[in-house]
C-alpha cells in the first residue's frame, strides 16, 4: 500500500515556510503500515496541480493533499480537483451550519461573509470531512480505485483530520501490514566506516528488513525496519539481528532510540554507580556541560564546569602553571590532563573532563595545526589523555570534540 503527499502553496517553493505537514503525515502513515512512495511541492498553479495529481494517481493506493482550501482567489485547490474529478462544487449544509456556528462562538454578533460562505463548497461527489479546528473542511474522493484526500495547510487543522478522519478511514478500508521500526545508536565511528565493517553482515539481512544510516556529527544511527503481517515474528527477527550487531560494532554502540542521547545514558551511569563529574572547557566553550546539563536531574552528579577559554582563566582559575603552558604549549596533552586533574581537585568530584584545542580558523594562541584536540579524563585511577584531529571545520570540530569526550568518559565508567 502506496502513498503520495502533495503540498500545495507558493509560500513553500520560495521558502517562506516550511513544509513541515509532510513530515507529519509521513509518520503517522508509516505507524499504520502505508509507506510513502514520493512527497512533491507544487505552486497554486492549476494546470501544475492537475499534472501532480494525474502523476500520483497512476503510481499509488492513497494520495494526500494539504493546502489551498481557503476561500481567497489564490486558494485555487477545491477548484482544480473538481476539474481532476469533472465534478461541481456545492454548498454542503453540515459544513455551512458549523461555520456559522464558529463565527457565533468566536464572533460575536457577526454574521458569516459571502467569502467565509464559500468555505461550505465542496465537489458534489466527496465525502465531507468534518475539520473540528477550523472552516474549511476536508474531503475523500476516488479515482480509478485511488483515494484522494484535500486538507487544510494549517497544520493544526490537518493534524485533526489525519487524526480523526484519515487514518480510521485507511485503517477501515485496507487490511494493512504491521511495519517495526528499531534505531540502535552509535557514537565514535564514521557512515562509511561502520558500512564497510557491516558489509558482508547486511547481506545476512532478510528481504523483510531495510536497513539505514542516518549519520550526524560524530553519531550514526542504524534504523532497522521490518514489514509483515506478524508483527511478533517481527520483532523477533529484528531482535537477533540487532544482537549480531552488538557483537560486530561493540562498544560503539550506546543505546536504542528512545533511551535518550548518549548524555542521557551517561547521566543515567553516573547516576546508578553513584559517581560525580566536573568538567574543564577550551575549544568546546561549555558544550559538554550544557549537554549534560540539559538532561533533568543532572545536579545529583554534574558539579560544575570551568570554561577556560582563554589561557590566562586556564593559568588563574585552574592553576595550570604558566611554565607547563610555554614548555608544552596550550594546546598538548600535558595541559588537558592538569586541567582535569585540577577541575577534579577543585570542584570535589569522581570525574573530570577536559578539552583544550584549535577548532580554528585561525591558531590563535597555540602553534597546533586547526582541528587539533586534545581530551583529558582524571579519574580514580589518574589521568589519561587521547589527541584527535577532526578537520578544518569549526563546529565538526567542537561537536566531535564532545562526542569524544563522552565516549571517553563512557569507557572508563563501564570498566569501573
Amino acid at each position: 500500500m502506496l502513498a503520495e503527499i502533495i503540498t500545495i502553496g507558493d509560500e513553500i517553493l520560495i521558502g517562506q515556510i516550511v513544509d513541515t505537514n509532510s513530515v507529519y503525515i509521513a509518520k503517522q502513515l508509516n505507524s499504520i503500515g502505508v509507506g510513502v512512495y514520493q512527497i512533491s511541492s507544487v505552486q497554486d498553479d492549476r494546470k501544475h496541480i492537475l499534472e501532480a495529481l494525474a502523476e500520483a494517481e497512476s503510481r499509488v493506493d492513497i494520495v494526500l493533499i494539504t493546502g489551498g482550501l481557503g476561500p481567497t482567489k489564490d486558494d485555487i485547490t477545491k477548484h482544480t480537483i473538481c476539474s481532476y474529478f469533472n465534478d461541481v462544487l456545492v454548498e454542503n449544509t453540515q459544513v455551512l451550519a458549523h461555520v456559522e456556528e464558529l463565527f457565533e462562538k468566536y464572533i460575536k454578533n457577526s454574521s458569516i461573509s459571502d467569502l467565509n460562505r464559500k468555505q461550505a463548497l465542496v465537489p458534489s461527489t466527496a465525502t465531507v470531512l468534518m475539520n473540528v479546528n477550523g472552516t474549511a473542511p476536508g474531503m475523500l474522493l476516488e479515482k480509478n480505485g485511488t483515494l484522494f484526500f484535500s486538507m487544510p495547510g494549517v497544520p493544526f487543522e490537518m493534524k485533526g483530520l489525519v487524526e480523526n478522519e484519515v487514518l480510521p478511514r485507511l485503517q477501515e478500508r485496507f487490511t494493512l501490514p504491521y511495519i517495526v521500526h528499531k534505531t540502535v545508536l552509535t557514537a565514535g565511528r564514521g557512515e562509511s566506516a561502520i558500512a564497510e565493517q557491516l558489509d558482508k553482515w547486511e547481506d545476512t539481512l532478510p528481504d523483510f528488513i531495510k536497513l539505514a544510516y542516518l549519520p550526524s556529527f560524530g553519531r550514526v544511527r542504524l534504523r532497522f525496519t521490518a514489514k509483515g503481517v506478524d508483527k511478533e515474528f517481527l520483532e523477533e527477527c529484528l531482535n537477533i539481528k540487532i544482537s549480531e550487531l552488538h557483537t560486530i560494532l561493540g562498544d560503539i554502540i550506546y543505546g536504542m532510540e528512545g533511551d535518550g542521547d548518549v548524555e542521557v545514558l551517561l547521566g543515567r551511569l553516573l547516576a546508578q554507580k553513584q559517581l560525580t563529574l566536573a568538567t574543564a572547557e577550551s575549544c568546546t566553550g561549555g558544550k559538554i556541560a550544557q549537554l549534560i546539563t540539559s538532561v533533568p536531574g543532572a545536579s545529583a552528579y554534574f558539579k560544575g564546569s570551568v570554561v577556560s577559554y582563554a589561557t590566562e582563566t586556564k593559568i588563574k582559575v585552574l592553576g595550570v602553571s604558566a611554565e607547563l603552558i610555554n614548555a608544552c604549549s596550550v594546546v598538548s596533552s600535558e595541559v588537558a590532563e592538569a586541567m582535569a586533574l585540577n577541575v577534579k581537585t577543585l570542584l570535589q568530584t569522581d570525574y573530570a573532563l577536559a578539552t583544550t584545542g584549535n577548532a580554528g580558523p585561525s591558531k590563535g594562541d597555540s602553534e597546533a595545526e586547526v582541528g587539533t584536540v586534545f581530551i583529558a579524563l582524571a579519574g580514580p585511577n589518574g589521568v589519561i589523555s587521547k589527541k584527535f584531529n577532526f578537520g578544518k571545520n569549526r563546529e565538526r570540530v567542537v561537536n566531535k570534540a564532545v562526542l569524544e569526550s563522552f565516549e571517553l568518559l563512557k569507557n572508563e565508567i563501564i570498566k569501573k
